[in-house]
């Protein structure tokens, strides 16, 4: 029985060594540009976003974990009103209706939004304004775009501008996950919502 037990566990550990993904090298980019870095509560991340998101003159990509700030959603819907292409990746779980989500907001306005379903959590926060530029800008780092991150968490935020190999690299990930992300054109789009047989940890 133990000999049967043990050839059950090797044959699952083959399995999953053959399921998991080659690993890619990492990217190693030449240092450049200039570094905006924002603490909070300190410093306002928030406001440093709208200033970035109000500098925009072509394209502004989001991929956003938590997404509840109104001011956030407002920046954008003024950016898309003015002709800039904005779109939007959020995790599905963490920004259903009931969670206080600015998804409606931003669907409404006409907002391309596309959730990720792929993984156990989305965990990324970032904003990428104007790659194709060489006054491209990338927002990332531990901020989420809601109030609490603003006003009651200890938060970083790093906004690297003048850096169009960066701002590319981040583009291109950023499209990696759209193309596996599901579009949506109403809130009745959503997928079902995973139990918690599905294995989500929690990350609030």
């Amino acid at each position: 029985m133990r000999l049967r037990l043990l050839g059950w566990l090797a044959l699952g550990l083959a399995a999953q060594a053959v399921a998991a993904p080659e690993r890619e090298p990492t990217l190693n980019l030449p240092a450049q540009g200039r570094v905006e870095l924002a603490f909070s509560p300190w410093n306002d991340p928030e406001q440093a976003l709208l200033e970035a998101i109000d500098g925009a003159r072509e394209q502004i990509l989001v991929q956003a974990y938590l997404f509840t700030s109104k001011p956030l959603a407002r920046g954008l819907i003024a950016a898309h009103r003015r002709g800039v292409r904005v779109e939007v990746l959020l995790d599905a779980e963490s920004n259903r209706p009931n969670s206080l989500s600015v998804m409606p907001e931003l669907l409404n306005a006409g907002i391309p939004v596309a959730v990720e379903t792929r993984y156990n959590i989305a965990h990324n926060k970032l904003m990428i304004i104007d790659p194709a530029s060489r006054h491209g800008a990338v927002a990332t780092g531990s901020y989420n775009f809601t109030r609490s991150a603003r006003v009651a968490n200890a938060e970083n935020m790093l906004i690297l501008r003048d850096n169009p190999a960066l701002a590319q690299a981040y583009a291109r990930n950023w499209q990696r996950h759209r193309a596996e992300a599901l579009r949506l054109d109403s809130l009745d789009d959503l997928p079902a919502k995973r139990g918690k047989q599905d294995g989500r940890e929690s990350d609030r």
